[in-house]
């Protein structure tokens, strides 16, 4: 439960009785005297300068890693918590479902950043829960470095941990039926998503982060003033125009310069301006300005969230891969999986997201 305080601020309910997959790797290891980062360790041994390598130069280091490590630790952990084979077989039962289940809801909903210490693990039932929903949306794949190419975490000590028949058994026949869940019902799923979307406190994240330098404060573009201000500026009227004096040189009459002020909106100018234009009609202009900005944000906002709606919809249509193409629900689940345990996928992800656990 998630309790909201302010726009950007709010109470988070503890997850009792879990651990991240990380702490129980971690003190698994521990107990063994094994290095926690063995695998990292091995990729930097035989490629030092692994990040700057092409794609097949990190395949290959990678398949390295993999094949001097075993990948069990979250296998043996499942086995040495339980009191006895029963209750070891019910936890890896729940433990597969679980993990099919969030895979296709986190697929859908576009989560990522899914790792270890993101995962957690509860105690007593052996369910997976995942934490920290902030990057939905695809946000992750989208990112300028280290951008995820896996649609949910499916490495092989998670595959490891469902033991003989790995993915192809428990855990395929659960995403497809979550899958074909979410399908048939896709209007609910829709209706809910798109309350999500426009939420004010993630609109933040569907804005495409523009780094643009800021005006000088006492800058102004001539070539933007209405013509009275341009002539002011460009020093061709030599008096100051305050409010209430008259300026012959450009208008018949007061009346017809206050006219053309108010008809004539200005832009954004700098405070060693504003006098000579009048306060109440630079502050209507502020408020004109800003209400301006607003809207365009908005547009920015619904356009960025008409495309998030669209590919979710694409999704949830088996159309993910190709729009022209419907895929069943068989063959858009085995594509996901194949996806999500790809090597060359693997091996693009920051090393903090440990794809060789």
């Amino acid at each position: 439960n998630v309790i909201p305080l302010s726009p950007n601020s709010g109470l988070i309910e503890w997850v009792p009785d879990c651990d991240t997959l990380h702490a129980l790797v971690r003190d698994y290891r521990e107990s063994r005297k094994i290095l926690l980062n063995i695998e990292h360790r091995l990729m930097l041994a035989m490629a030092p300068d692994y990040d700057n390598l092409p794609l097949m130069g990190k395949v290959e280091v990678f398949q390295h890693a993999l094949a001097n490590t075993t990948g069990q630790d979250l296998n043996k952990v499942l086995w040495l918590k339980s009191n006895n084979s029963e209750d070891w077989l019910v936890r890896r039962t729940n433990y597969t479902r679980s993990l099919g289940l969030m895979s296709m809801v986190g697929y859908v909903l576009g989560l990522g950043d899914r790792h270890p210490s993101n995962l957690m693990l509860h105690k007593h039932t052996g369910k997976i829960v995942h934490i920290d929903f902030g990057d939905c949306f695809e946000v992750a794949m989208q990112r300028e470095k280290f951008p995820e190419k896996i649609p949910f975490r499916l490495t092989r000590m998670l595959t490891n941990a469902m033991e003989v028949s790995g993915f192809e058994g428990t855990f395929r026949f659960t995403c497809e039926n979550v899958m074909r869940v979410m399908r048939d019902n896709k209007g609910s799923v829709m209706a809910m998503l798109e309350a999500f979307v426009h939420d004010p406190l993630i609109n933040w994240r569907l804005l495409a982060p523009e780094t643009k330098t800021k005006p000088s404060e006492n800058a102004v573009n001539v070539a933007q003033l209405p013509p009275h201000a341009a002539q002011m500026m460009s020093g061709v009227v030599g008096m100051e125009v305050h409010h209430g004096t008259a300026a012959s040189s450009l208008y018949s009459s007061q009346d017809e310069y206050q006219e053309s002020l108010e008809a004539q909106p200005m832009p954004n100018l700098p405070s060693s301006v504003r006098p000579k234009y009048g306060s109440m009609h630079y502050s209507r202009l502020e408020a004109q300005l800003e209400t301006s900005d607003q809207d365009n944000a908005a547009e920015v906002l619904n356009e960025k969230a008409v495309k998030v709606i669209s590919r979710v919809q694409n999704k949830l249509t088996g159309r993910d891969f190709d729009p022209e193409q419907v895929l069943v629900v068989a063959e858009q689940v085995d594509k996901l999986i194949c996806q999500a345990t790809s090597r060359e996928n693997l091996c693009q992800c920051y090393v903090g997201w440990c794809p060789f656990w």
